[in-house]
């Protein structure tokens, strides 16, 4: 089933202020960059694998380090804020400067110090309702604060509580441990808070890297090989306590072919020619032509297309006045440092009024 056109719109709004940021960092000329004598050192080692393929390298030091700011983006904001417009939900932090930390029992804390225990030596394989058992019982005795702990997609329904980690997809050695004993004290926690809820934690997997796109869709995953990829990732999680690539993002939406629709979106708008398009619809002098309206509706801006089609009426309802007027003629994204790329929504939630 086809996302709303107000969650495409979403999704296509972070796409087009990720690009425009990352459109300001691209190593255009590297330059500048001439002098990085230690990495230049080290890629000498590498000659004869760059032949043919790297003639430039202080554009290829440059373009590596504009590469990691990319996966940066996408792992810190981006994906978490798809995850949210999907989902509708939200981040949580349970932490002493956010939130406040919620409490669990002694006894709850005794039983996760033996489980983390048990799987650290092998003594226990990971078993999801088995640990579920030990942590949802045991609820007397003495509180005290549980760690630290945040949810990257909080997701509070009638019935369940839904917390979701996104990680990257190589995470690093040995943070599988701390992720377990993270999760299982936050699970504890939100149980005392909500006794009647089912409570589920994940971890969430973005995409799995593993899949080779010759023979597989790009979207598609094989869970056992990707998590077995992963440093201690089987020695500690229970399959069922993770969501890979198109199943994360299913399950986040409630829909199918999700991850499917974001890609579509993402490659509609990231194309050679995204800037002269993003520089025509900040042109004010563009709106009412047709290439304009064209653009809107391939770059999903729905809530733009119908300010267009009803500008007749919007500058009749305008009628002189001075601050609709200011509101009107602001170009349609925001361009400061700060927020440049964003759609103005203030601006469209201002001028539907006068529909």
């Amino acid at each position: 089933m086809a996302l709303e056109n107000k969650t495409q719109e979403k999704i296509a709004t972070e796409v087009i202020k990720t690009l425009v940021s990352r459109f300001e960092n691209f190593p255009v000329d590297a330059s500048q960059n001439r002098n990085a004598p230690f990495h230049t050192a080290f890629l000498n080692a590498f000659t004869d694998k760059f032949k043919d393929k790297v003639s430039d390298i202080p554009f290829f030091i440059s373009l590596s380090s504009w590469m990691h700011g990319l996966n940066t983006t996408l792992g810190q904001t981006f994906f978490e804020n798809i995850a949210h417009h999907i989902s509708n939900g939200e981040k949580r932090e349970y932490t002493s400067k956010r939130l406040g930390n919620l409490k669990i029992t002694q006894t709850q804390r005794n039983r996760i110090s033996k489980i983390i225990a048990d799987l650290s030596n092998g003594t226990q394989a990971p078993d999801l309702e088995r640990e579920n058992e030990l942590l949802f019982t045991g609820g007397e005795g003495k509180l005290i604060n549980a760690m630290d702990f945040s949810a990257d997609v909080f997701m509070l329904d009638d019935d369940c509580v839904c917390a979701i980690e996104l990680k990257s997809v190589k995470p690093n050695s040995g943070e599988m441990k701390g992720e377990k004993q993270k999760i299982l004290e936050a699970k504890a926690a939100l149980y005392r808070v909500f006794p009647e809820k089912d409570i589920k934690f994940y971890i969430g997997f973005p995409f799995d890297p593993t899949v080779d796109i010759e023979k597989e869709s790009e979207t598609s995953f094989n869970k056992d090989r990707f998590l077995e990829q992963i440093i201690n990732m089987t020695k500690f999680f229970d399959k069922k306590e993770t969501l890979v690539a198109s199943e994360l993002w299913d399950f986040l939406s409630g829909e199918s072919q999700t991850m499917e629709q974001i890609l579509q979106i993402i490659n509609n708008i990231s194309t050679v020619d995204f800037m002269d398009n993003y520089k025509y619809l900040l042109n004010n002098n563009n709106r009412l032509k047709p290439q304009y309206k064209k653009l809107l509706k391939e770059w999903y801006l729905f809530s733009e297309l119908e300010l267009v089609n009803n500008d007749e009426t919007i500058r009749q309802k305008i009628n002189g006045n001075k601050k609709l007027k200011r509101i009107y003629n602001k170009q349609i994204f925001e361009h400061s440092n700060s927020k440049k790329g964003v759609y103005r929504f203030d601006r469209y939630i201002e001028l539907k009024t006068l529909l």
